[in-house]
């Protein structure tokens, strides 16, 4: 080579490493956590399915088929979130998509079918009115899942309002919004057929929904170890019910509904009136308004009721020797 001219260098080629260039792995991330969130939000399409067949079934005269759909829904709705958070498949589309579909499941649907089922054979001003009170129905419910969805956002709430809703739930609504249906099945027609009657009923179940009333949030209560058999035997009697006289067990759960809204005003009043038991367990706030009463009692404030218990010697029992 002459002098003066310079070696071109070749350019030196490094070692490729694993996970760079075309050797870069694929991220199934995206598709798996897709693939989560399929789950739950089928099941929500399921549930707007069945309630949307119900109403369809109910026009039909499959009456019962109706209900079972209703039921089906209502179940699909309630495991679908619980579904998704073990999944760890929250996603804000999975959650407006449930709301949407309480809407249809919980209000639409029911409402329909009272009117299909009890209403729109009807005449005079009573169809007017019930098909009034069912526009009433529905814009209730609605309002209240809108209500609903802003609380959830609300950082500033002391501890003890997760165990309490502000109103009647929409599937409790729901259910209750359907008891004419079972009084009918039930009895068959009576002044609970009444287009009147229905519609006040209806107009009843609304106001509950849009107030303030509060009530027990099941999702909080926990069941102790004394207490499994006992549940278990309420389980298995609701199943009989269910299974035999199932729209007995719809008047008994409305009428169990109603009678606890008072319990529920009770407690809710106790525990915000006392802000040092805020974000105390429900079983700590039990424990002190029993040392409540027992310090009641002490001091004459409360009378203290004492169970009426038999003698030893009624029973014929004696002492162990």
């Amino acid at each position: 080579m002459s002098p003066g001219v310079t070696r071109r260098r070749r350019p030196v080629r490094r070692p490729r490493i694993a996970g760079r260039g075309r050797n870069r792995p694929v991220s199934t991330d995206a598709p798996t956590r897709s693939g989560r969130v399929f789950v739950p939000s089928a099941m929500t399409i399921l549930a707007l399915c069945a309630s949307l067949t119900a109403v369809r079934s109910g026009y039909q005269g499959h009456i019962d088929l109706a209900l079972i759909l209703l039921v089906t829904a209502a179940v699909l709705d309630g495991l679908d979130g619980r579904i998704a958070r073990l999944m760890g498949a929250t996603s804000k589309i999975g959650a407006e998509l449930d709301s949407l579909a309480d809407a249809v499941n919980f209000g639409v649907a029911p409402a329909l079918l009272t009117y299909g089922i009890l209403l729109r054979e009807s005449t005079g001003t009573g169809q007017d009115f019930g098909w009034l009170m069912v526009l009433v129905y529905c814009s209730a419910i609605i309002l209240r899942l809108a209500r609903f969805n802003t609380l959830l956002d609300d950082d500033t709430k002391p501890g003890y309002t997760r165990d309490f809703f502000v109103g009647v739930p929409a599937p409790a609504a729901a259910v209750m919004a359907l008891l004419p249906i079972g009084l009918r099945q039930q009895f068959g027609d009576g002044w609970w057929t009444n287009p009147w009657a229905i519609g006040g009923w209806l107009l009843f179940v609304a106001l509950l929904a849009v107030s303030r009333v509060p009530t027990l949030s099941f999702k909080s209560a926990k069941l102790r170890p004394r207490h499994l058999a006992g549940g278990l035997i309420v389980v298995a009697v609701a199943a009989a019910l269910l299974f035999t006289f199932p729209y007995w067990l719809m008047i008994i759960l409305v009428a169990g509904y109603l009678i606890h809204i008072p319990v529920a005003w009770y407690l809710q009043r106790w525990v915000s009136s006392r802000p040092e038991h805020w974000d105390s367990a429900p079983r700590d706030r039990r424990q002190q308004r029993r040392d409540d009463r027992r310090a009641e009692v002490a001091v004459g404030a409360r009378r203290r009721v004492i169970p009426i218990r038999k003698s030893s010697a009624r029973l014929g029992l004696r002492r162990p020797s």
